[in-house]
């Protein structure tokens, strides 16, 4: 942890992505989902995506930010766009509900299968 807090403390992005895994399970520091968040949070702002993606489970599950079902769907959807893997299928699990973006089953199943085309089992 301490050499991805020094590359964090840089404002490199995946080194804050790397450090708030370490805050969130408690690897070399000790566990706390707000810094988690917050960590998160900062790499999704610089474009990274895995950032963006466990930031935007942050805000689906309330754990390090207050639960809010848009902006989850809408950092889940930036990810996806990008590539993520996992972020695709829970976008696509949010289209296809409606929770935090309008329920839409032409998004839901293009991002099932972009998932499903990456090897996604769940998709």
């Amino acid at each position: 942890a301490r050499l991805f807090r020094r590359a964090a403390n840089k404002g490199h992005a995946h080194s804050l992505y790397e450090l708030g895994i370490c805050c969130a399970r408690g690897k070399g520091i000790p566990l706390d989902d707000d810094e988690a968040a917050r960590l998160y949070r900062r790499a999704a702002e610089q474009g990274n995506s895995l950032g963006q993606y466990n930031s935007a489970r942050c805000y689906h599950h309330g754990r390090g930010e207050r639960q809010d079902d848009r902006e989850a769907a809408r950092l889940f959807g930036v990810a996806a766009e990008q590539g993520d893997v996992d972020a695709q299928f829970d976008y696509a699990v949010l289209c296809a509900l409606g929770r935090g973006v309008a329920q839409d089953d032409a998004k839901a199943a293009r991002n099932y299968r972009l998932a499903a085309d990456q090897g996604d089992m769940r998709a």
